[in-house]
């Protein structure tokens, strides 16, 4: 028989090695803004009020295991059938801890239901198959995946749903609200969603949506880049300047066969022709980290590999590939050749 050392020694290693990772979507990481500090603090509050639960009910269960264990010779014990005093306490005892938790859990959800000031950034977020499109309308720009905000001033989020419900998630800065297809209301306004909510210091803060959506849930991650409000303003300047390739560069003709191709039915490129809507603007594409909602690193060759088979990386992807159709599209037919000039053109413009 093994040694109950082994065994401890087991236990706390595999505790140990589950708390030395990093993980960017945990809910119990320190919370950035008002609303994630708002949040955090309720969780901190409920979660102490079941450590001091956890404690006294242990406790005074392992104080009666001992204290009224059978001994050898001991007399048999009495029987006793309800007592009256013991449930009054407990009924009473446990309403007031519901009560404790249940004033401070109203009180952040008005906090967290707050309209937005006057000059809060307004950012639009509709949900799609699997991507996340942002839409800035007082600066007239458009992106997908990775949403930039500015430290230090407030965000109104007007969240919706192109096709199924989503539902928006960024741990660290504690919101989560469903994106739904939009109905109107009696009134003839459209019902959407808000979220608002202002972060306090610059980073990336990873996200994910928190509703099943179909077969590629899991893989439509987004992530937040928060930074000083002039760095915020630089990107938008950057987003509403065109980029042109090289002349003669393999960038240069990719953009003759991404404007020649089906990629122009779906997607948009600020400052040309192509205006698609139905899949992510590729407006500075190439200054993105990622590509896939979250999925793959930006890199020519995970461009290319996208480009060739999107299906293989995300399953249901309304993406058509080189040899297959998607979203009721036909394949591409594109070259290898041609593959890589796109990815070069995709490439360049993060310039």
């Amino acid at each position: 028989m093994l040694n109950p050392i082994y065994y401890t020694i087991v236990i706390v290693s595999s505790a140990l090695l589950g708390c030395g990772q990093d993980y960017p979507q945990s809910t119990i990481d320190p919370a950035s803004g008002d609303f994630g500090a708002a949040i955090h603090s309720l969780y901190q509050t409920v979660f102490w009020w079941t450590m001091l639960i956890l404690a006294v009910v242990w406790g005074v269960l392992g104080w009666v295991l001992f204290r009224y264990r059978a001994r050898p010779g001991g007399p048999e014990p009495k029987r006793i059938h309800g007592h009256l005093g013991l449930e009054i306490g407990w009924t009473v005892g446990a309403a007031i801890i519901v009560v404790l938790i249940t004033i401070p859990t109203i009180h952040t959800v008005f906090q967290t239901q707050r309209e937005a000031g006057e000059d809060a950034l307004v950012v639009e977020v509709i949900g799609h198959q699997w991507w996340w499109e942002f839409r800035y309308p007082e600066q007239d720009v458009v992106t997908a995946n990775e949403l930039h905000l500015p430290v230090g001033r407030q965000v109104d989020l007007r969240l919706w749903s192109a096709d199924v419900i989503h539902s928006f998630w960024v741990p660290r800065l504690g919101g989560k609200r469903d994106l739904n297809p939009l109905v109107r209301k009696p009134d003839g306004s459209l019902a959407i969603n808000r979220l608002t909510f202002t972060v306090d210091e610059a980073g990336t803060f990873m996200g994910q949506c928190a509703e099943f959506c179909g077969p590629a849930h899991s893989l439509m991650g987004l992530r937040v880049i928060a930074a000083p409000e002039p760095e915020f303003e630089e990107w938008v300047e950057r987003m509403k300047t065109p980029v042109e390739p090289d002349s003669g560069s393999l960038a240069a003709r990719g953009r003759e066969v991404f404007m020649g191709a089906t990629c122009v039915a779906c997607h948009a490129i600020a400052g040309t022709n192509a205006r698609g809507r139905l899949g992510p603007d590729l407006t500075r594409l190439g200054a993105r980290t990622t590509i896939g909602a979250g999925l793959l690193e930006n890199t020519r060759e995970n461009l290319a590999a996208w480009i060739t088979a999107p299906a293989e990386f995300k399953p249901g992807v309304k993406m058509p590939g080189v040899a297959e159709e998607g979203g009721g599209f036909p394949p591409t037919g594109l070259s290898s050749e041609q593959v890589e000039a796109v990815a070069a053109y995709l490439a360049s413009l993060g310039r």
